[in-house]
C-alpha cells in the first residue's frame, strides 16, 4: 500500500486511483520559468533582450530616444564630467532600458560619423563613459596643448604626478604650485579657486584621484592620475614637453621614457573595441 505518496490524486469513475501526469507538471514549471525569464531579462541571453525589447518601439522612437543619449552626453561633456550608464538609464533611457546594448551602439556610430568623436568607458566597475575626440587621441590628445588656462593649470599638475612616480603628496603640489607664482590659498586671475579647481573640478572629471595616505596624523592626501588622464593625456607629450623645459633629452629619464613609450607602443597595437 502507498501510505505516503505525496502527490495529489484523482478518482476515475471507475474508482481506480489516477496520479497528477508528469507532464502536466513539467508544463506548469516551464511557464514559471518562462515568468521568471520574463521578470528577471538578465535570465535571457543580451541579444534577446534586446530584441524583444525593440518590438516595443517603433523605429521613430528608437531614433529620438538615441538622440537624448547623444545630448545628455554632449551637456555632460561640455564639464568634461563622465557618463555614469546608472544615471543614463536612470534620467534618459527609463523605459527603454532594455535596449540598452542598441541604443548605445547607434549613439556611439552617430559621434562616429558625425562629431568625430569615440564613447570610451573609463571604469568598467561602474560603467563611467567620456568623450573622446578620435583624431586628437590618435595624434595630439587636446590636454597636451594647452587651449585654455585651467586645462594648463591640469597639465602642470599631471606632468609632476608623472614626472615623480605617479602619485605625489598635496603638500608638494602646492610648493611646486607656489613656485610658479601660483598659489593655491589666493584666488588666481586666470585660474579663479586653484585649490578648489585641483582637489573638486579636476577630481570629478576624472582627470586627478585625491587619495588620503593610510596611517598619516594629521591626515594627509596625495594626487594621482585619473581615469579620463590615462585616456586622453599622452605621457610621451609630457617628456618631450619637460624636456624642452628642462633642455633635456626625454631619454634622460629612464623610467618614465620606458613607461611612456610602453603605454603608447600598447595603444597603437591595441585593437579598436568597437
Amino acid at each position: 500500500m502507498l501510505r505516503h505518496h505525496q502527490a495529489p490524486e484523482q478518482r476515475s469513475s471507475s474508482g481506480g486511483r489516477v496520479t497528477v501526469s508528469k507532464s502536466r507538471r513539467i508544463h506548469q514549471s516551464r511557464n514559471d520559468s518562462e515568468k521568471e525569464a520574463v521578470q528577471h531579462p538578465e535570465l535571457l541571453p543580451e541579444q534577446e533582450t534586446v530584441q524583444r525589447g525593440l518590438e516595443r518601439f517603433t523605429p521613430a522612437q528608437v531614433d529620438q530616444k538615441t538622440a537624448e543619449v547623444v545630448q545628455f552626453f554632449l551637456v555632460r561633456d561640455q564639464k568634461k564630467i563622465p557618463v555614469r550608464r546608472a544615471d543614463l538609464v536612470k534620467h534618459v533611457l527609463k523605459d527603454y532600458r532594455n535596449i540598452y546594448p542598441e541604443i548605445m551602439k547607434r549613439a556611439a556610430r552617430t559621434f562616429d560619423q558625425v562629431f568625430g568623436l569615440k564613447i570610451v568607458e573609463i571604469d568598467s566597475k561602474n560603467h563611467m563613459y567620456i568623450l573622446v575626440n578620435k583624431l586628437e587621441t590618435a595624434e595630439a590628445p587636446p590636454i597636451t596643448n594647452p587651449t585654455n588656462p585651467k586645462t594648463g593649470l591640469l597639465f602642470v599638475v599631471l606632468s609632476l604626478i608623472f614626472m615623480k612616480g605617479g602619485a605625489v603628496r598635496e603638500n608638494l603640489i602646492w610648493n611646486t604650485l607656489k613656485k610658479l607664482r601660483v598659489d593655491a590659498g589666493e584666488k588666481h586671475e586666470e585660474f579663479g579657486d586653484v585649490k578648489k579647481a585641483i582637489t573638486d573640478e579636476f577630481v570629478r572629471q576624472r582627470y586627478l584621484e585625491y587619495v588620503r595616505i593610510p596611517h598619516t596624523e594629521p591626515v594627509e592626501f596625495e594626487f594621482r592620475w585619473g581615469q579620463r588622464a590615462e585616456v586622453e593625456v599622452s605621457k610621451v607629450k609630457i617628456l618631450e614637453f619637460m624636456g624642452e623645459l628642462h633642455d633635456q633629452d626625454p631619454q634622460s629619464w629612464t623610467q618614465q621614457f620606458r613607461e611612456a613609450h610602453s603605454i603608447s607602443g600598447s595603444l597603437q597595437s591595441a585593437p579598436s573595441n568597437r
